[in-house]
């Protein structure tokens, strides 16, 4: 058990190296290749055996991937990472069953994916912080992402770990097999390389992006909201007063981030500062600002058009507040209402954000005719599929992400985040344009190619010509149905894996039964001989 529980402190690390800011993607499937290791070794133990490496295999994984959570407290960050840690646990457990089933490989990857599927929608809405895709962009995996989605390049890249331990562990006694699968798994990844998916596109649109910097520390948007306020609304007329002078095309539209106003628009100065922006610009305007919900005690995070002439209109309200972050679950239940009286920090919560659901992309009418709908993000919300998938498929032909990354702003969560939007880019076929608070801002070209971007902790504006794609990528429609069959492969597997566990114990049982029945034959009848029976390895 200790040198399984050693591979998988090692496979858990090595999958965290995948990510930024190391970022050697190699690292995940090998990281798979590890811990399907360790577990194929206890496959014949006991599974309580394997519950020690299972554990740490988790452990390693998720509390060091997200080690930047510890700017929020040492206590969030350990009970966040162990909590997305058990899924891997359960990964691991579920291993050592599966590697006993005819074709394991195929149920082991199936399985991963569907691990992550499950964290990133439960518990409070999910995580899916770490999925293998987001450590995607710069590796051979990436050509498939508009074809099979995230989830089907985190199967490709689960699956090539576990095949690499297949050969190794079973290669020599079923070598066609071995090369059947090595031959399949090399055509799904080379096949995207030749037959490359390119988007249609219909025109361009003229995009700004706003990092206004966050003053003092930078890490703090509430140290001074007027003068975070003001830095946007500074930056956005000087960005007029160079159109004015020639120096800059005019754009269609200007792009402001997560938090660029702390408090409702629509009162007061802020609604002063945001009408001062539009009206240097003249274009429409996106302000990403906390908006007061109709129910007290309420809150929406919210990407707002503003249209010169026009005022407010359009909006986008983050589909996935954090819970504990944003919102307490449960608030008023007696038991999380204990746990909120006991962490402090919670106080800084009196209001719980209400999650959006529009499906619809923000249509923005352009000054040469027509329109272009952005298909918006706010921060945590780019890396879930559903929101993004749901506004492609409804025509979105840009993605905007608008962020406040401030409190992680000296960790490697920027880092992580903005790879993930890479991603989306690719898989979408949609050049993506970043508007942070204080960093990272930048534009994405479909093929994941930072083509501009402005540096952390400054004032900046990024601005592109961007095409606007017309239609949806084949991963919109084939992601979902992979994450189901993975979802619903798990029971099947574990059902099938468990089956020979209970023949074998019936077997006990009648052998247990015939020598009963011996014991109280007849002296001189003949005496059936016993056969052995297999000793149970199973559980």
């Amino acid at each position: 058990m200790l040198a399984s529980t050693l591979i998988a402190l090692a496979s858990g690390l090595a999958l965290v190296g995948a990510f930024q800011p190391v970022g050697l993607w190699v690292l995940a499937p090998l990281g798979v290749a590890g811990a399907t290791w360790s577990m194929h070794r206890l496959r014949s133990r006991r599974l309580r055996v394997a519950v020690v490496p299972a554990i740490v295999l988790g452990a390693a994984f998720q509390v060091t991937l997200l080690l930047w959570m510890r700017v929020i407290g040492v206590d969030a960050w350990i009970g966040v990472g162990l909590l997305e840690g058990s899924f891997y646990t359960a990964w691991a457990l579920a291993t050592v069953l599966l590697v006993r089933l005819p074709g394991w490989p195929v149920w082991v990857s199936l399985a991963w994916v569907a691990t992550e599927t499950a964290r990133g929608s439960w518990p409070f809405g999910g995580f899916p912080w770490g999925r293998l895709a987001f450590a995607s962009p710069d590796s051979p995996y990436a050509a498939g992402l508009p074809w099979w989605g995230s989830v089907g390049t985190s199967l490709l890249m689960a699956a090539t770990g576990v095949v690499l331990v297949w050969a190794v562990a079973e290669g020599r006694r079923r070598p066609g097999l071995l090369a059947g699968a090595a031959v399949v798994l090399l055509l799904l990844v080379g096949v995207p390389h030749v037959v490359q998916h390119r988007q249609d596109t219909s025109g361009t649109a003229r995009i700004a992006a706003v990092q206004g910097n966050v003053p003092g520390p930078g890490d703090d948007v509430l140290f001074d909201t007027r003068q975070l306020l003001a830095n946007h609304v500074d930056a956005t007329v000087a960005l007029a007063d160079r159109v004015a002078a020639g120096e800059t095309p005019r754009p269609d539209v200007v792009v402001w981030p997560e938090n660029s106003t702390t408090s409702d628009p629509f009162t007061g100065s802020v609604r002063a500062g945001v009408d001062t922006a539009v009206d240097a610009v003249d274009v429409p305007l996106l302000v990403g600002a906390i908006v007061d919900a109709p129910q007290e005690g309420q809150v929406l995070n919210q990407g707002v058009l503003f249209t010169p002439g026009v005022g407010a209109g359009q909006r986008y309200t983050k589909w996935h507040p954090v819970p504990f972050g944003e919102f307490i679950p449960y608030r008023d239940s007696p038991l999380l209402g204990w746990v909120t009286d006991q962490v402090s920090r919670l106080d800084l919560i009196p209001r719980d954000m209400l999650a959006g659901d529009r499906t619809d992309p923000i249509r923005v009418p352009l000054a040469s005719g027509g329109e272009v709908a952005l298909g918006d993000s706010i921060c945590f919300d780019v890396a879930y599929d559903d929101g993004i998938t749901a506004q492609v498929a409804a025509g979105a032909e840009v993605l905007v992400v608008q962020t406040s990354n401030a409190m992680f702003i000296d960790t490697n969560q920027i880092d992580q985040q903005f790879e993930i939007t890479r991603m989306r880019a690719m898989e979408t076929g949609r050049t993506t344009v970043v508007a942070a608070i204080n960093g990272v801002s930048g534009v994405i070209g479909p093929d994941g190619e930072v083509t501009e971007s402005a540096a952390p902790r400054t004032q900046a504006v990024v601005e592109a010509d961007v095409p606007r794609a017309v239609g949806a990528p084949p991963s919109v429609s084939v992601a979902p149905w992979l994450g189901r069959l993975a979802m619903l492969s798990v029971p099947v597997g574990l059902v099938l894996a468990l089956l020979p566990y209970g023949r074998r114990r019936r077997r006990q049982e009648d052998g247990h039964d015939r020598d009963r029945d011996q014991d109280q034959a007849v002296p001189g009848e003949d005496r059936p001989t016993r056969t052995d029976v297999e000793e149970d390895t199973w559980a």
